[in-house]
Parts: structure tokens; sequence; C-alpha cells
């Protein structure tokens, strides 16, 4: 993946969430990136009712794979500091953002020099142009997630976090992390079609064979895959990627490294089950155990006993089930 890819992957996740409301799915998948990731800044997890601009700055960079090297927080002035401490934040006004930069804000700024006051508000630069550019922040006026135009030096402007997107996209060159469209190749479950690649090639390369990547992929010729194409290697990773691209799953990478980690016991197998009877997302159940009932009742669980003991075992299995029952009804 080059610079410009991860910068506009960063872009595509944050944009994905423009028109949340607080409460709204999107929301709470922004919640459920951020409060799943660790280490967990300050060890505190947002609720549904806090201020959530860091938080979905975050979220996205996490969405992205780049967290690691971008910090996170959940508060605008504390990230100010993640991003000193990290050598990545730039303390010009007049600065000129690339694609994948994140601006912060002071409202008090009084437009006159450069500003040096406290952060109040942030969000992801995903729009370039000659003199301005574009934000998408969560949190505005409303609660919601949405965009605003920026003049180039323009007021109430603090200041910008600008991670190393080339060094990073460099350390990321000899992992399977990018992502193409809607779903993830997180490392052990996918692969992105680099140029040269052949199906034989990914699969001696993880170990299986062409027949079980061109039936787990939906492929009719063989010979024929494209660069940038996201090839799944399992049943559950290919699942979890129809399910978030119908909208029942908005976390697939966690939902990948979950049935990948083999830490819930029949998660893949409820996966691979429920994306065969989904074909189109629904209103969640209001509790797991209706989740359950409605996965019964559609014959994708057999189980009922095991999933209402163990839901609570799992960080985010509850409202899983409560997707995936909504889908099915």
């Amino acid at each position: 993946m080059t610079e410009n890819q991860l910068r506009q992957k960063v872009a595509d996740t944050i944009n994905a969430w423009v028109g949340a409301t607080m409460g709204s799915a999107k929301h709470l998948d922004i919640l459920e990136v951020y409060n799943n990731y660790r280490p967990l800044a300050r060890g505190y997890k947002v609720q549904v009712k806090d201020a959530y601009c860091a938080t979905t700055v975050s979220a996205a960079y996490i969405r992205a794979g780049i967290a690691k090297y971008t910090g996170t927080e959940c508060g605008v002035e504390k990230y100010t500091l993640v991003a000193k401490a990290k050598g990545i934040w730039v303390e010009n006004d007049a600065h000129t953002p690339k694609i994948g930069d994140a601006c912060v804000y002071d409202w008090q700024d009084n437009g006159k020099g450069d500003c040096t006051g406290a952060g109040d508000h942030i969000g992801i630069v995903t729009k370039v142009s000659a003199g301005s550019f574009v934000v998408t922040e969560g949190n505005m006026s409303g609660g919601k997630v949405g965009t605003r135009t920026m003049a180039i030096n323009g007021r109430y402007i603090r200041g910008f976090i600008c991670p190393d997107f080339a060094a990073i996209a460099k350390k990321l060159g000899g992992t399977n992390t990018g992502t193409t469209g809607t779903s993830s190749a997180v490392q052990g479950t996918a692969h992105t079609v680099a140029a040269g690649d052949t199906l034989g090639k990914i699969a001696a390369r993880y170990g299986t064979t062409v027949d079980a990547l061109a039936a787990i992929n939906g492929i009719r010729n063989k010979n024929l895959i494209r660069v940038g194409q996201v090839i799944y290697l399992t049943e559950a990773a290919a699942a979890v990627a129809k399910l978030a691209k119908l909208g029942v799953i908005n976390s697939p990478d966690y939902w990948q490294r979950a049935a990948a980690s083999g830490k819930v016991k029949y998660l893949d197998r409820l996966l691979i089950q429920a994306a065969e009877k989904i074909t189109k997302a629904g209103i969640r159940t209001d509790a797991p155990e209706e989740g359950v009932a409605a996965l019964v009742a559609a014959g994708v669980v057999n189980t009922p006993d095991y999933w209402l003991a163990n839901y609570r075992t799992f960080p985010s299995l509850d409202a899983l089930l409560c997707a995936l029952g909504g889908a099915v009804k």
C-alpha cells in the first residue's frame, strides 16, 4: 500500500461515519472500535453521552490499522500532547495539511497571529484543494458526524496532527493489512493482491489450495485476479466481509480477528451460517436473548444454550448476536 492509498484509507474510514448521530448505529460503531482497542487511552471507556470528536479521529486511525503510530485519545487537548510526544504535531496555523492528517481547533482563537490556545475540537482532513481543505469531524453541532471546509491559515486552527504516512506505509508494506472497499485484509485472514500475484502464489504462501481460495471467494476464473482485490483465506473471513458489506457488521476487522483467534468457540461457524442466511441488514434486537431466539428460528443456531451462557464472555459478542438476530428476522 502506498502513502496516498493509506491516507485515502483513513479518509474513507471516517467518511463512512458521516451522518452518524449520538446513539445511532454508526455512532455505536465508532465507540465499539475505540473502546475495544488496547491500550485504552487513560483507561477510560467512552460513553454514548460523551463528546466524541477525538474518539472519532482515534477510531478512524484504529480501523485503518495505524493507531500504533498515531496514538489514540478521547480528549482533544490530550491528543495534542500525544502527538507532540510522538513528534507528529505541527505548530503552524498556516500549514497546508494532507489527506489523513488531523486538524485541531481552538474556538477562542481571535484570528490574530499563531493560535496557541487549548484544543477544543478535532477532525480528519479528507480533501485538499487550492487554498482550502475539507475536514470530517465527529460531534459537530447536534452531536453528528459531518464535514467542514476550512481556508488555509483560517481562524480557529490550533494546529495539525501529521502522522508520517510514508514511513507507516513502508512499515506496513510487508504485511497484509491493506483494505479495499468495506473489507479489511487482516493479517492471517486475507491477502490484498499485489502486482505479480497469482492465485497459485497466494495459495502457496498461506499453505492452502487454489481450489479452496476460489471457493471461499467465489472466483470462477482462477487465472483472473486483479491488483487491489482482497482474497479471503478462510470461510469466516469471507462471511464477515459479506456481513459488513450488507451493513450487518460495523467492525469487520474486529470480528475477523476474533474468529481467527479461536477465543470464542463456534464463532466462525456462527458467522458462516449467518452469512449464508442473511441477505440484508435489519433492526438489531433489543437483547441478545432475542437475537439468539431469532437465529434459532432461522436455523442459524442449534445450540442456543451455549450462546446464552457465553455472550458476556467476549467484548461486543452480545451486540453481534443482536445484529445477526435482527438481520435474520
